[in-house]
């Protein structure tokens, strides 16, 4: 609101008055409440910031206490006079050429860490990608068919059951080489959860898909992959996650019988040659790499059925 203050002065010279107007504002001068922005425009908020940094400690911090505790006991106990196994310090100090050239090649099993993990890797795709295929299709049969579950699913139970390394002499036997045979052993471990759990996921779809997809007369291809799947979808990839899981842990332990370059063979290797760092260091490597597979298959799990959980 505006108000005038009129202040007449008197001019003797022309004999009149001038009016002399003066405004001023009567309303309150705004402040600026606006927090400063930063270079780009996007306000710089210090409460933002406390909690990325309290958010990312409470996720990084446990892990790494709980770990420098461990390697802090290990040393500990390993340095004490008699002690067997080798402690940190001295594991990373027998096994440094291992760790900073893990790409070395010196011809036959004389291979670095890293091809080594790579030789292992390769088995366990080849054998996992087959128990993929075959496990959803043998779990979407069960699942759909009464007959299928009362007839195959005692015999799966049963296969089930039998430990990963009893396959490999039969696998031998019937493929006559070490390198199918790991891979066997691999898709046979790997298979039971995979269509254990597809077959529980297709018969848990709710009638109101099955309905829904007579209304609109879908096809068997149609129902199979805009229904079935999507809806099994969490239960498919719980099973596949146990299922690589299963899978590296096979891969280990069928490579130390069947030689040649692989994790496995490196850690027996280094048995039969006393060296217990080097198996340290592959047992390390052999545990970051089950996690990451552990952790990929989740992520594309989340992705493909959008954060939604079995249950």
């Amino acid at each position: 609101m505006m108000s005038a203050i009129i202040d007449r002065t008197m001019t003797f010279g022309a004999g009149r008055e001038r009016p002399a107007v003066r405004e001023t504002s009567t309303a309150p001068v705004a402040r600026q409440t606006a927090p400063p922005a930063r270079s780009g425009g996007v306000p710089a908020d210090p409460g933002v910031w406390s909690r990325r940094l309290r958010n990312s400690a409470t996720v990084v911090l446990p892990p790494v206490i709980v770990t420098a505790f461990f390697l802090l006991l290990w040393e500990m106990m390993a340095s004490s006079q008699g002690a067997v196994l080798p402690a940190p310090s001295q594991v990373i100090t027998d096994t440094w050429e291992l760790i900073i050239n893990p790409f070395y090649d010196y011809g036959g099993n004389d291979v670095g860490m890293a091809w080594q993990l790579l030789a292992s890797l390769e088995r366990v795709a080849y054998g996992y990608a087959l128990a993929v295929v075959a496990g959803i299709g043998l779990g979407v049969l069960v699942g759909q068919s009464t007959w299928a579950m009362r007839g195959l699913d005692p015999l799966f139970q049963v296969l089930r059951t039998v430990p990963p390394l009893a396959w490999l002499p039969i696998s031998l036997a019937a493929f006559q080489a070490s390198n199918p045979s790991a891979i066997f052993v691999i898709f046979i471990t790997a298979i039971w959860p995979i269509i254990i759990n597809t077959s529980v996921g297709i018969r848990n779809i709710s009638q109101d898909y099955v309905n829904v997809a007579r209304v609109l007369r879908l096809n068997g291809l149609e129902y199979f992959t805009k229904i079935m799947l999507p809806a099994a979808a969490p239960y498919v990839f719980s099973g596949l996650r146990i299922g690589i899981g299963l899978a590296w842990l096979a891969i280990v332990a069928a490579e130390m019988l069947i030689g040649g370059v692989g994790i496995g063979f490196f850690i027996w290797d280094a048995w039969n040659a006393s060296m217990l760092s080097d198996i340290v260091l592959a047992l390390v490597y052999v545990g970051l790499v089950g996690f990451f597979l552990d952790r990929l298959v989740a992520i594309v799990g989340k992705w493909v059925t959008r954060g939604t959980q079995a249950g």
